[in-house]
Formats: structure tokens, C-alpha cells, sequence
């Protein structure tokens, strides 16, 4: 490990390896085969041994019931999370300190202390048929009536919807001084209006799903909603800067899984009487693999650092942007040719690097598609110079 970690981050990052390696990739090729499922005993398992480990609710502090980890520690945990295909690391509660700054302490004994604990599961429904990046164009009501708004709209790839009893919802104001700006609300999921329109199938194989949802005409108290009246966006840009470096960890993951599967291969494989490994194209692949991977690595933990140490959000949030667009991009780069060693084998869904090459797509597209963190970067650097983002 090259990466001067603070003892405490590399212990957890060892401890998390170790965990993914021994408990989790095996259910791979099973899972894959059986629509992402594996059997109930199993998944308990490994949700056991995930808040042992001590990755249950790693954003959320101590006197909560979380992990209270620095963003460091959260970003080398969930690196090693992304080594496992399938979302079989979706395995522990995943609350975010934002809503503990947000939530009112009706919301968090409501909401945020189960989801915490891994009682109940929340999804968020912000994305639509018309928008998806540009969150703004999001057409979906909020129609104040006293003490309740009536909640409308269409909302598309609410990831992990199947598996939720809680819906985190965006929608615009109708009327009101704050009319046209953002608002989030709970949602508990039995409310009468809410429609499942259907469960898309996707290129990956999750027992997550991403269905589509309409509601008509929701009513939900005032209570419930996150924040005053126009703070929704604000809290939306939280999760994004979040879930980019996220994404962006779990793809160093990915990709250092890959390089360590197609270089063990290349090694044992031989063609034209030696090792695929003393090819000079199969070189070329792995040395530019693992050369990517290390940039990616760096900048995802240095973001992180930067977190940490309570730098310009402004700032962070284009690096964020930065992170999130190389190590995907990175990460996909690296599955190509991954898939390209392995030959036939990698074109086989019992291979890690089919899988991961299916997988890894979605990376470049959710929380902000590759253009949208461009056109992020790009602001960051006019407003700001490049001195601020990258020195």
C-alpha cells in the first residue's frame, strides 16, 4: 500500500477485504444465476457480519448508532465493497450524515434511527422519464393543503424500490413564495397513490431493483417534509457529492479486483508456448490498468481528505464531479481489457469480468452522467481557476 492510511483506516480497510473475500464473492456466480438472489440464511449472514466489521451506517456518528468513520475510512471500506459483483455489498445501512442536519428530531426517531439500524430501508425517487441529470426539469408536485401536501408525479430507477419500506421524494413546489423550488418528503410506502408501473430489467443482475413509481395525489403531513420549503435541491447536491466519491471508491474496487483476476490468469494461461503474461500487448493492458487505477486512487482518497478537513464545498464538489467521471471511466476502461486477457472465458457471465463489465457501465451514467460532471468541472474550474481545484 503505497498510500501513507491512517492505522485505523487501514485496519478497517483490511478487515473489509478480508470480509468481501471470504463471505461474499463466493455467492457471485450464484447470485448472477439466480436473478441476484441468494438464500435468506446467507444474506442474514452477511448483514451480521458487515456491522461486525463495522461498516453499518459508516456516515452516521457514534452517539447515533453509526460507525462514525472520516469520509478516509468510509472511502477505503467501500473500495473494498466494489471487488464484489452483484451488489452483494449493499449488505449494511447506508445513512447519511446530511440527514441528521436536515431532518427535524420528529423525522430522525421516525426515519433516520431505523434506517440507521437496518429496521427499515429507504430509495430515493428523484429521477423522471424527462430528467434525469438536469434534476431540475423534474416535473413531479408538491400542493400544499394545510397541514399535509398532496404529493404527484413519475419517478423512474428508484434504486433498491423493492426492497424499501420508505421513499425519499423530490418534487417542486406548486404555490406559495417558494413556488417552482425543490422540496423532499417522506414517504412510507403503503400510502395510498403510490403505483408500482412496472420493474424495468436491467444489464446487471441485483436483487435490487429499479422500478418505476407513479403517485397520485399522495397525502403526507407537513412533518414530513425534509427541511424548510426550497431547501430540496440543497440536500439533493449533499447526496450527489456523496454517492459521486462513493462510486467512485467502489470503482478502484472494481478495477483492482479485475487487474488481480486477469493478471493471475494471464500468468497460468499459455499461448504459443508461453505465458499469456509474457505477451507485450497483455503487458500494455495490465501496465495501463494498474498505472489508471493508482491515479484514480489518489484523487479519490485525497477528495476525501479534503472532506475531512472541512474545505470549500464548492470546491470539493467539483472534485467530486472529478473523482466520480476518471474512476468510472477508469474502471470501464479497465473491464474492456479485462474481458480482452480473458478472451472467451470473458465473455461468460460465471466471469468476474463479464460481470464487472456490465456492471461498471451504469457508473457512468447514475448520480450525473459522465457530460453533466464535465460540464461540472468545467464551471468549477471558469468560477474558480485551476489552482483551486487541483493544487
Amino acid at each position: 500500500m503505497s498510500y501513507p492510511l491512517p492505522p485505523r483506516a487501514a485496519q478497517l480497510r483490511e478487515r473489509t477485504r478480508k470480509f468481501v473475500e471470504a463471505e461474499l464473492i463466493p455467492w457471485e456466480v450464484h447470485a448472477e444465476m439466480n436473478e441476484g438472489l441468494i438464500p435468506e440464511d446467507a444474506k442474514a449472514r452477511h448483514q451480521q457480519l458487515a456491522r461486525e466489521v463495522g461498516l453499518n451506517a459508516m456516515d452516521i456518528p457514534v452517539e447515533y448508532g453509526g460507525s462514525g468513520y472520516t469520509m478516509l475510512e468510509q472511502v477505503v471500506a467501500t473500495e473494498q465493497i466494489g471487488r464484489v459483483t452483484n451488489a452483494l455489498g449493499w449488505c449494511y445501512s447506508n445513512a447519511q450524515s446530511w440527514m441528521l442536519a436536515a431532518c427535524s428530531p420528529y423525522q430522525i426517531e421516525t426515519w433516520i434511527k431505523p434506517i440507521i439500524t437496518g429496521a427499515r430501508h429507504e430509495c430515493y425517487a428523484i429521477t423522471e422519464s424527462e430528467a434525469g441529470s438536469d434534476v431540475d426539469a423534474i416535473q413531479a408536485t408538491a400542493r400544499r393543503r394545510g397541514d399535509h401536501y398532496l404529493l404527484n408525479g413519475e419517478k423512474w430507477h428508484v434504486t433498491s424500490g423493492n426492497l424499501a419500506d420508505i421513499m425519499i421524494f423530490q418534487a417542486k413546489l406548486t404555490e406559495g413564495p417558494k413556488a417552482g423550488s425543490h422540496c423532499l418528503f417522506f414517504i412510507d410506502m403503503e400510502k395510498p397513490g403510490i403505483e408500482v408501473v412496472r420493474s424495468p430489467a436491467y444489464t446487471h443482475t441485483y436483487a435490487a431493483h429499479h422500478p418505476i413509481y407513479r403517485l397520485t395525489d399522495v397525502r403526507v403531513p407537513v412533518a414530513n417534509r425534509i427541511g424548510a420549503e426550497g431547501d430540496g435541491m440543497g440536500f439533493t447536491y449533499d447526496w450527489f457529492r456523496y454517492e459521486r466519491l462513493m462510486i467512485a471508491a467502489r470503482c478502484c474496487g472494481a478495477a483492482a479486483r479485475l487487474i488481480d483476476e486477469a493478471t493471475a490468469f494471464a500468468k497460468q494461461r499459455a499461448v504459443f508456448g508461453k505465458p499469456l503474461a509474457e505477451q507485450q500487448a497483455i503487458q500494455f493492458m495490465l501496465a495501463d490498468s494498474v498505472t489508471e487505477l493508482w491515479a484514480a486512487r489518489l484523487m479519490t482518497y485525497r477528495t476525501a481528505e479534503a472532506i475531512d478537513a472541512g474545505e470549500d464545498v464548492k470546491v470539493v464538489h467539483a472534485q467530486s464531479s472529478m473523482v466520480k467521471l476518471y474512476a468510472s471511466e477508469m474502471a470501464n476502461r479497465v473491464a474492456d481489457r479485462a474481458v480482452q486477457i480473458f478472451g472467451g472465458r470473458g465473455y461468460m457471465r460465471e466471469n468476474v469480468a463479464e460481470r464487472f463489465f456490465r456492471e461498471l457501465r451504469v457508473d457512468r451514467i447514475w448520480e450525473g452522467a459522465s457530460e453533466i460532471q464535465r460540464l461540472i468541472i468545467a464551471n468549477g474550474l471558469y468560477k474558480r481557476g485551476q489552482d483551486a481545484l487541483i493544487d
